[in-house]
């Protein structure tokens, strides 16, 4: 997981719940706590925070992650804001990670290893989303999809359709914008 991961979450718990927080994060889970945004450090780092987040706020990893994502957005958006002014909505943002997004993280963070994601629409209306990465952090993605969407002004109503964590072989998303 690159640097800039931690750096991000680091400033969502501090802003949201002060310094001590993270410090108490950090000592809970056995983390080194010292991130360089270029630096790549084990999953299970990451997966330590959250999971020292989730026994001090009696919320299960998965709502940490997702609040995460949500938290996250305002902050990438103010380190690379050049990758949110191509767009004017959420859904033109989200759908662009894989051919616009994460080609320009390789270039910033050799060696990132960013999930892939597959958009359709669905006969309701809604965006359908596929989600394949190893690391299964599909409610981060569904975090950084509604912060996304706040960021644009808007409200995404996502539903799970199936997730990896649960054996399928790739998490399936349903995605509403309102605006």
């Amino acid at each position: 997981m690159k640097g800039v991961i931690f750096n991000v979450l680091e400033d969502a718990v501090t802003q949201e719940h002060g310094a001590p927080a993270w410090d108490s994060l950090v000592q809970s889970s056995g983390a080194s706590g010292t991130y360089s945004s270029l630096g790549s450090y084990p999953d299970s780092e990451l997966m330590g925070l959250v999971m020292a987040a989730s026994g001090a706020l009696g919320a299960e990893p998965g709502e940490v992650l997702r609040w995460f994502g949500q938290r996250a957005i305002p902050l990438l958006a103010e380190r690379y804001g050049d990758f949110f002014a191509l767009h004017a909505s959420a859904r033109s943002f989200v759908t662009s990670v894989n051919g616009i997004i994460h080609p320009e993280v390789h270039k910033l963070y050799a060696g990132a290893a960013c999930p892939h994601f597959h958009f359709h629409d669905l006969d309701d209306g809604r965006l359908g989303v596929g989600y394949r990465s190893p690391r299964q952090l599909c409610r981060l993605a569904q975090g950084f999809i509604e912060g996304s969407a706040v960021h644009y002004g808007e409200v995404a109503e996502v539903e799970h359709l199936g997730c990896m964590a649960d054996g399928d072989p790739v998490c399936r998303l349903a995605v509403r914008w309102t605006a």
